[in-house]
């Protein structure tokens, strides 16, 4: 099991490039948990895919709910102080800490598009490209 952020999970199912490392993250493994944010932030994706015109609302609808219904069941409530207390030592937003919090809770790593998490969190976030590195040698 590992802790997926919404750019990991926006890539999983929008158009991208980056479907090749999606497919990888998903072979070495696929049980993948969020917190309940990464509804919100998806639709926020979503609705910039929307005002580009590089999505029709249809098109959007289909992707949100594909997305959804593959994470039920899989999302997770984060305890206020555990966040609060993540943004106390870091320089992340309350969101990137909501990542890492389920990630501590479950005690499993994070995945992210991100440099900066890694870099506050060694302890708990991988960049996907490391995290991929790290597969292919298991």
């Amino acid at each position: 099991m590992i802790v997926v952020d919404t750019n990991i999970l926006a890539h999983t199912w929008l158009p991208s490039e980056e479907k090749p490392r999606i497919l990888e993250l998903l072979q070495i493994d696929h049980e993948w948990v969020a917190p309940i944010l990464w509804r919100s932030e998806m639709r926020s994706v979503l609705a910039k895919f929307l005002r580009k015109g590089l999505l029709t609302e249809a098109q959007a609808n289909e992707i949100a709910s594909t997305a959804e219904d593959h994470m039920t069941g899989r999302e997770f409530q984060v305890p206020t102080r555990m966040v609060l207390s993540l943004l106390s030592s870091s320089r992340l937003s309350s969101y990137d800490c909501e990542f890492v919090a389920l990630a501590r809770m479950q005690d499993v790593p994070l995945v992210t598009f991100e440099r900066r998490i890694p870099k506050e969190f060694p302890d708990q976030a991988w960049h996907i490209d490391d995290f991929l590195k790290r597969g292919r040698r298991a």
